[in-house]
């Protein structure tokens, strides 16, 4: 068998490490545990206090079906919930609209009103799990939902825990469920920012991801410098808002994959974390240390993850799941072994989050903080890819900003290079995959997958007409009235967006009035 010799991210790697391979600067370059540049971790005592955040990602089909879901997680040991929605909410559109037909519940829980978040969280205790919501475009009105719910429960925003994806500008890059075109996606962004500062102050207001680039294609070095280009963007058009830089930043948090070529994607998460330190201390002038703090959620790779020999699939997330912890995670998804065939069942759920617990409980690293501090192999890694990151993103910046790169298609084709490579690789065995390309067997053993029922569909728009009838319809125009002005003006928008949620108009309603003022984004044809 012959052996690659080069990293995810092309450079060649040597078969045996020395200190001349060094950085000179090594020193400064780590600083200590909790301290700038936050190589090393960003608290000082990392895992030996406690350990990481375990989440996993479950939603699907109603609400009620996903709240079953997590009270079995919870009760297996689940610290944090990680909330997947289906493909018409998160392009902000009901579930009784035309072009939702066919994908409601499908990839995740359908949420159209108050009425489906009240029976998504009913039972759970808000004021003491973390929520995370991967909701991009609709973020603030999900984040709005969850607001109200609790609040009826008698949880205070200030009381919350949790975080909205509501990374606008992967979408642009590597996804697609975007609703308006970036500049007032931007402005949305940003009233966040400035609404959860007085409102939901613990709150996370934004997860820039890289996760989905990498799922798309990435290199470990595409997925940081796109991402962390994305964020400078958020800084400034926060800073722009008139918001002072130490107000939001220690808000912010990222998204990162893990995947299974461990060494590079400990030193990824290391590299990520100097740079973005710089940034923010010496670009924006942050002097607050939170605001330098680069803290992340990770996710196993599951475009790695193969339909083939499942089972093998424990195996890559364990090791994925190993590199996260290595690299200073704060908090970790692990996927189920059967995602690359369908929806988790329960079993591949709880099997997904006994990896973490082994991890944690049953393997040393929670004695130490950064093991790999000084690694000949990991040290080297980390600084060739924070090179090559910060080469990366001063070609995004060449282009102005990150989104007038996004504009020209910059990233997407970088990107869509990268995943065609890994094809080629895939397609000639040069990139071994076991169960796919090598140790394949002749016939694989039967698997019984979790299914969505379709009468999801129909109940969700029956739902929706009963929601529809019993409201106070005068009540919701001049809600959405409301909204409507402060969209066209420059008020915060998120304000009215809660009064018209709290008078029970939809998600497709509220997003459909932003709509009729924003626009829609149309990409362009040459990209």
């Amino acid at each position: 068998m012959s052996e690659r010799r080069s990293s995810e991210s092309g450079f060649p790697i040597q078969g045996v490490y020395t200190a001349a391979d060094l950085p000179e600067d090594l020193d400064s370059r780590l600083g200590d545990p909790g301290e700038y540049p936050y190589t090393r971790g960003v608290y000082p005592t990392m895992y030996t206090a406690r350990p990481w955040t375990m989440r996993q990602y479950a939603g699907f089909g109603t609400a009620a079906e996903s709240n079953a879901r997590y009270h079995q997680l919870l009760r297996a040991g689940t610290m944090g919930l990680s909330v997947a929605f289906d493909l018409p909410t998160q392009m902000g559109y009901d579930s009784d609209e035309p072009i939702a037909h066919g994908e409601v519940g499908k990839v995740g829980v359908a949420i159209d009103s108050i009425e489906d978040m009240r029976l998504l969280f009913d039972g759970i205790p808000l004021d003491k799990v973390s929520t995370s919501m991967t909701i991009n475009a609709p973020g603030s009105v999900l984040l709005l939902l969850y607001q109200l719910v609790a609040e009826e429960n008698g949880v205070p925003g200030a009381a919350l825990n949790g975080t909205i994806q509501n990374d606008i500008l992967k979408e642009y890059i590597a996804r697609g469920t975007y609703i308006f075109p970036p500049k007032p996606s931007l402005r949305l962004v940003a009233d966040t920012f400035a609404y959860c500062r007085t409102e939901v102050p613990k709150w996370n207001t934004i997860s820039i991801s890289g996760y989905h680039m990498a799922e798309a294609g990435a290199s470990p070095v595409q997925e940081i410098a796109f991402t962390l280009a994305n964020g400078v963007e958020y800084v400034r058009a926060a800073i722009a808002a008139g918001l002072a830089v130490d107000d939001f930043a220690p808000r912010l948090s990222f998204f990162f994959v893990a995947r299974t070529t461990l060494l590079e994607e400990v030193a990824k998460f290391r590299a990520a974390r100097r740079i973005w330190a710089r940034l923010m201390r010496d670009e924006f002038g942050a002097k607050n240390p939170k605001s330098m703090m680069l803290r992340f959620h990770t996710q196993t790779a599951g475009v790695q993850l193969t339909a083939q020999q499942p089972e093998v699939n424990l195996v890559r997330v364990a090791v994925q799941g190993l590199g996260a912890v290595l690299g200073g995670t704060q908090s970790l998804h692990t996927n189920s072994f059967d995602e690359a065939i369908a929806l988790p069942t329960e079993k591949a759920a709880r099997l997904a989050l006994r990896t973490q617990q082994v991890l944690a409980y049953e393997t040393d690293l929670t004695g130490t903080v950064d093991p790999f501090a000084g690694s000949y192999v990991v040290e080297a890694m980390t600084a060739e890819i924070e090179a090559a990151a910060e080469g990366l993103m001063q070609r995004v910046f060449e282009h102005g900003s990150a989104v007038e790169a996004i504009e020209v298609g910059f990233q997407k084709r970088e990107i869509e290079q990268s995943a065609y490579q890994i094809a080629q690789q895939i397609d000639s065995g040069e990139r071994v995959v076991v169960g796919l390309n090598r140790f394949a067997v002749d016939e694989e053993e039967p698997y019984e997958p979790l299914r969505v029922d379709p009468a999801i569909e129909v109940a969700q728009a029956e739902r929706l007409a009963t929601l529809r009838a019993e409201r106070d319809s005068g009540a919701v125009e001049h809600a959405r009235a409301q909204l409507r002005a402060a969209a066209e003006g420059g008020g915060n928008v998120l304000y009215p967006m809660k009064e018209a949620l709290r008078a029970r108009a939809t998600v497709g309603e509220v997003c459909g009035t932003l709509r009729e003022v924003w626009g829609m984004y149309r990409p362009a044809d040459r990209f």
